[in-house]
């Protein structure tokens, strides 16, 4: 079985090709990726028709070079996947449409896909794919999220964020810094020249008990901190920086323990953009070595959006039997679709 997908839930575009036998793990056949970055920091974020027209002229050259490195022909696709939410609306509409309308063309299935569980399965990709169960670490922009998964579509929420995600922290901080955008990655490299006890910041519901997140007052306490600096901010700017970081890292890293403590599971999955944050993955390595609990990580350069998730999700979804694809070409988007909502 053969699956495209195609992503474009919000500022990159994403095509692969996804290989199924039904029979273990789907591989990988080719996928490419295009990023809205440089068209966006013009305006310091995300511009939603911006990003809609982009996925219009970037969708169909991308599927062509991704069956030209596979060197397989439209004509062998056996389902199309895209990814149907959450995400921009109108960004959703340009991935589903193309989609579909492959899918009315070739008389081929088409299924639609939740962007999360495509970042949730996205290390099966990887050259050391987990087992299930496992907990699951989703964190990005939009997302913080524990998760226990005990197999594809069978998902338990033990925990997510109340207000700011962890990304939108790190956005928003590297904002306040005047870092530009995307602010997390920035924000991340500059940390690496400060001292990351220079400033104490909160780690906002540590100790509360449970399992959930809150980003918010992490990002409030750095514009207090900011504002006191004043003139001194630029030289200080390093360590506000690897201040910041660490106390996000240092909730999303005790969470995750507790997580995996209270379940009793010895695998943790970490998923999503901030998935490649370096501080991150190295503490996550020595305290689960500590613990003796696998640690497994989709491969850096598909971290972010990409359209490899969303057809491994198909395959996946498919091969398990929990969800058919289906040859009603007629589509909706979810631009808000809570992933314990998935059926």
């Amino acid at each position: 079985m053969l699956v495209l997908g195609i992503e474009s839930s919000c500022d990159e575009t994403g095509v692969a090709l996804v290989e199924s036998s039904g029979t273990g793990v789907p591989v990988l056949r080719s996928h490419a990726l295009h990023s809205q970055i440089e068209m966006h920091q013009a305006y310091g974020g995300v511009v939603p028709e911006l990003a809609s027209r982009d996925h219009i002229r970037r969708v169909l050259p991308l599927a062509q070079q991704v069956f030209a490195e596979a060197g397989r022909m439209l004509s062998q696709v056996d389902v199309v996947a895209y990814t149907r939410g959450p995400g921009l609306a109108g960004a959703l509409l340009v991935g589903a449409g193309v989609a579909c309308a492959l899918g009315a063309a070739l008389g081929k299935p088409v299924l639609g896909v939740h962007h999360l569980e495509g970042h949730l399965l996205s290390p099966f990709l990887s050259a050391d794919p987990p087992q299930f169960p496992f907990v699951a670490l989703l964190v990005s922009g939009g997302h913080t999220q524990l998760m226990r998964v005990d197999g594809v579509g069978r998902y338990e929420m033990l925990g997510e964020t109340i207000d700011d995600a962890a990304g939108e922290a790190f956005d928003k901080s590297a904002k306040l810094m005047g870092l530009g955008y995307p602010g997390g990655p920035a924000l991340s490299r500059l940390a690496q020249q400060g001292d990351p006890k220079a400033f104490k910041l909160p780690r906002p519901l540590l100790h509360s008990g449970n399992l959930d997140f809150s980003f918010a007052g992490l990002k409030t306490a750095v514009m207090t901190q900011a504002k006191k600096l004043g003139e001194e901010l630029p030289a200080r700017k390093a360590d506000l920086a690897a201040s910041t970081e660490a106390a996000i890292v240092e909730v999303l890293l005790k969470k995750s323990m507790t997580a995996l403590k209270e379940t009793g599971l010895t695998r943790l999955v970490v998923a999503g953009g901030v998935g490649a944050n370096g501080l991150l993955r190295e503490q996550l390595n020595a305290a689960c070595a500590r613990a003796r609990v696998r640690v497994h990580y989709p491969e850096l350069h598909l971290c972010t959006d990409n359209g490899a998730m969303i057809a491994m999700a198909a395959a996946m979804r498919l091969d398990a039997h929990v969800q058919t694809a289906t040859t009603e070409y007629a589509f909706d988007v979810k631009p808000r679709w809570p992933l314990d909502q998935l059926t």
